[in-house]
């Protein structure tokens, strides 16, 4: 993606981002969050503007890294002029090649840090060529910026963040590769994927580090119960299929068949599966995705107790908005006695009061 310059500005331009992206804005972000009593884990804030202003923040962080983005396009694209021909590097890891040189092979390298130690070890190794050091520098600091604001600003990155940046990071890297090339603007250069996905995975790394350990200050007492939980779980009977099973059916009952289908399918939106009359009970199969509702319906059923449905979901002030455009009455927030997590509820047919919990 760049190229060495001797100008010391693009070197400083990038480093001066870099440090900008990752470590002053979100610092600034969390002095300002806690200023205004606005948490930042789902849990339910102090102030009671709190949804505007997490909207507000919301607005902000995309204008910031649409600002990156700009700056990105700058460096590759409109900081240089176009070739005669078309400019192709293949060679894989050739870039680290020229640029350190090391006396007696990386397998004796390695060898002699475990022998003679790591000092002994850095006298066979000799700078080639500084241009190049510079230009897997840049490289890889300009995609850590990347790799730390795609999981900060957006949820669907967050969610998944292991594969989801870095992929995604890696996809931007060869469409920029392949716009040089078509271009004539730069080299499309092999080596420049590398970096780009190597800076894009410390960018993931120092989010995990700095930003979601600061805003779930009990996730590493969360990671021991975890990890002694495995340790006593581990022989016992569905452990094996822990990532292979979940909780796929709730069951309800009621006494109103209409109301049942009223309420599911016309105003929440659920599919009517599969209904099944026999005398007088009516079984419903409602699904949503991968949930499954199933409503044992009978007149004869009276005074049923409470019955309660916990859903998560990671938007539930647009959900909320939404269930109240469409006329089902929600409570004001909660907050979840478990987690801590933000939560509302509703009430559906015979008692069943449905709770959405953010996650």
């Amino acid at each position: 993606m760049f190229e060495y310059s001797s100008d010391v500005k693009l070197i400083i331009l990038v480093t001066f981002m870099m440090f900008v992206m990752v470590f002053f804005m979100p610092y600034v972000d969390r002095k300002l969050c806690n200023r205004l009593g606005i948490v930042l884990d789902d849990s339910l804030s102090k102030n009671p503007n709190a949804d505007r202003l997490l909207h507000l923040r919301k607005i902000i962080l995309i204008f910031i890294f649409g600002v990156y983005v700009m700056m990105v396009l700058y460096v590759a694209f409109f900081s240089r002029s176009a070739a005669n021909d078309y400019l192709i590097h293949i060679a894989l890891f050739e870039d680290f090649a020229n640029a350190i040189k090391i006396d007696f092979g990386i397998l004796s390298f390695i060898r002699t840090i475990f022998t003679d130690g790591f000092k002994e070890a850095v006298t066979h190794v000799k700078l080639n060529k500084i241009e190049d050091i510079y230009q897997v520098y840049l490289n890889i600091a300009m995609f850590v910026p990347m790799g730390y604001l795609l999981p900060y600003v957006f949820d669907w990155f967050r969610r998944h963040i292991r594969f989801r940046t870095v992929v995604t990071c890696f996809l931007i890297s060869f469409v920029i590769e392949n716009l040089q090339l078509i271009t004539k603007i730069g080299f499309y250069d092999v080596d420049d994927l590398v970096s780009n996905t190597i800076g894009a995975y410390i960018g993931q790394g120092l989010y995990v580090l700095f930003a979601y350990f600061l805003t779930h200050p009990d996730f590493r007492k969360e990671l021991k119960r975890m990890k002694r939980w495995r340790n006593r779980a581990h022989k016992r009977a569905i452990y094996p299929f822990f990532s292979k099973i979940h909780v796929l059916r709730v069951t309800l009952f009621a006494s109103n068949k209409e109301k049942v289908f009223d309420f599911y399918e016309n105003k929440l939106g659920f599919r009517l599966r599969r209904l099944i009359p026999y005398q007088d009970d009516s079984y419903f199969l409602f699904d949503f995705g991968k949930n499954q509702i199933e409503v044992l319906c009978n007149p004869k059923y009276k005074d049923l107790p409470m019955q309660k449905i916990t859903i998560a979901c990671n938007n539930s002030e647009y959900l909320k908005k939404n269930l109240e455009k469409h006329g089902i009455e929600t409570s004001d927030y909660g907050s979840d006695i478990y987690t801590g997590l933000r939560t509302f509820s509703f009430m559906g047919p015979d008692n069943t009061m449905i709770t959405i919990i953010e996650e």
